[in-house]
């Protein structure tokens, strides 16, 4: 059976609370609770106060410098969190506030319930939440059970035979992906948007962009790692909730790109075309040409897959904290300066290169190693190249 035991009922859902087995240990006490509300964690807990100042009388060996360090680091990351939950606790949330916030990158437990505020999946008024999320979390039960009502013999096999061949591709060696539930929920997802947007169908990469949502939400009920985690262990109800907001997620990232799948591509033809237009200032730009080395040739798939083929999905995140806070034009418009960053960051080694050695690099980059601070370089060098640009065109414009 395709859709296996995929029923989200919220009346029931809402009045029935499982009992995890303690020696799964990995599942949070809240679970079901979140299921209902993600807010409750941080609205209904006691949260924790400020860290202490660092005492600045102390010696100043190394040990103690690197100890002042970690306590600095902490104190910021706690002071940010409480900056957060107190945007989130409002009656209304300030959508400019959350944005500021969420620019730099949002606190991991946080980030289930910033998402959705910041994609528009859930409404700024708290009052209005939990109705929306059930709404929807029926809405699309009731896709996928329409979808999916004939079995495999009512399905598009043209649309269904590439999500088959794309889901056990999805982050290969990865335990979470190779699962049998987390496969099924990917290919639920991807076959009721591409039915919902026949003007594109199903394209190869959109499956990629699930794993962030997916992984995001999953990440609220349990308390390891979610690319170790089996989701058979998880309760149906907390499953079919991080499938069905993932749909709704990925729907509202792609309603801005739409472009990019639709026949011929446009969207990513203009991105690259202007992609080219943007780096051409620098001498990498000439260097490219000399070898006859075309933006196609590399920075579609950037484009194609928001760079997820290029960077972790942990990466990846971090930089849809930024994208999110940008607003509704970020995954094509800011994405377009952060793959321009993202190449010029390389100009040194491929000046060095023949076009052999440039088109091998640019598709195996030197990124496994890469954490936040290499994601927040890229994107501070991708929001001046971004304002220099914008700065340059109203320069001309004005004249």
């Amino acid at each position: 059976m395709v859709v296996g035991d995929f029923e989200i009922e919220m009346e029931r859902a809402a009045s029935t609370r499982t009992t995890v087995n303690p020696d799964q240990g990995s599942i949070k006490s809240d679970a079901m609770e979140l299921v209902d509300d993600p807010f409750h964690r941080f609205l209904h807990s006691p949260q924790p106060l400020p860290e202490p100042r660092f005492n600045h009388r102390m010696g100043h060996s190394p040990r103690s410098s690197d100890a002042e360090k970690l306590l600095r680091e902490s104190s910021i990351r706690t002071n940010r969190r409480i900056k957060f939950i107190d945007c989130l606790s409002k009656d209304d949330v300030n959508i400019s506030e959350l944005r500021k916030l969420a620019w730099a990158g949002t606190p991991n437990d946080l980030r289930a319930a910033v998402w959705p505020i910041l994609l528009g999946y859930l409404p700024l008024p708290s009052n209005l939440r939990a109705s929306t999320l059930a709404r929807k979390r029926g809405e699309y039960s009731s896709l996928v059970e329409l979808a999916f009502a004939r079995d495999r013999q009512g399905l598009d096999q043209q649309i269904w035979h590439q999500i088959e061949i794309d889901v056990p591709r999805t982050r290969p060696g990865v335990r979470l992906w190779m699962q049998a539930s987390t496969q099924r929920s990917l290919e639920r997802i991807l076959y009721v948007w591409a039915i919902r947007h026949p003007a594109s169908g199903y394209v190869q990469g959109i499956n990629d962009l699930v794993t962030p949502f997916f992984q995001v939400f999953l990440s609220a009920y349990i308390d390891s790692d979610p690319e170790e985690f089996d989701t058979s262990l998880l309760p149906s109800a907390v499953l079919n909730a991080v499938e069905a907001d993932s749909f709704w997620c990925l729907s509202r990232l792609l309603d801005g790109i739409q472009d990019n799948y639709i026949s011929a591509q446009p969207g990513i033809q203009r991105s690259v075309k202007r992609m080219a237009e943007l780096v051409a200032p620098a001498p990498l730009y000439v260097h490219l040409e000399s070898q006859n080395v075309e933006f196609m040739q590399f920075a579609f798939r950037w484009m194609n897959c928001l760079l997820m083929r290029e960077i972790s999905v942990k990466n990846t995140i971090r930089m849809w904290d930024t994208y999110l806070a940008e607003g509704a034009d970020a995954f094509s418009q800011f994405h377009l300066y952060v793959c321009s960053a993202f190449l010029v960051k390389w100009s040194e080694k491929l000046r060095q290169m023949d076009f052999q050695g440039i088109i091998m690099f640019l598709q195996s980059l030197p990124t496994q190693d890469w954490g936040d601070h290499e994601i927040e370089m890229l994107l501070s060098e991708a929001f001046v190249l971004n304002s220099i640009w914008h700065n340059a065109q109203s320069h001309f414009n004005a004249k």
